[in-house]
């Protein structure tokens, strides 16, 4: 069963995917968000497609463990992604994740243009490569 992890963003929401067995992520692709609508729909057809079993949504939360009015975004977009999809939806701590990514992507050398295309999808490989780790 693969597993789907990804970082969501007010612009665009990062995308990775498990490999088969479960045990490595691997940067997918990063959606331009348009409408709630048409996200949901581009989501339903990427899990049926990519025999998706599960998917970990990146939860934002405040450093002190709190969760903010971001965080409950986020919650709410898992709760419509989880109705559209019948799949079940799992939240995952991603403090710092975004800052791991900008990391890695420094020492790769990419330009801040490149950097910016690439972030969510580096930051959502995060998320799922952590999950994985813990429940693999």
């Amino acid at each position: 069963m693969r597993i789907m992890g990804i970082d969501v963003g007010e612009k665009r929401i990062g995308i990775a995917i498990s490999d088969p067995m479960g045990w490595t992520a691997q940067g997918h692709s990063v959606l331009h968000r348009t409408s709630i609508d048409k996200d949901l729909s581009y989501f339903k057809n990427l899990c049926q497609k990519a025999e998706i079993g599960k998917i970990v949504v990146g939860l934002p939360k405040n450093m002190n463990g709190s969760l903010g009015p971001k965080a409950r975004e986020v919650q709410q977009f898992g709760q419509e992604l989880a109705k559209i999809t019948g799949l079940p939806v799992e939240y995952w701590d991603e403090r710092l994740t975004t800052l791991q990514a900008e990391r890695v992507l420094l020492e790769a050398d990419l330009s801040r243009k490149k950097r910016r295309g690439v972030i969510d999808k580096v930051a959502a490989v995060h998320i799922l490569q952590s999950y994985l780790d813990v429940h693999g």
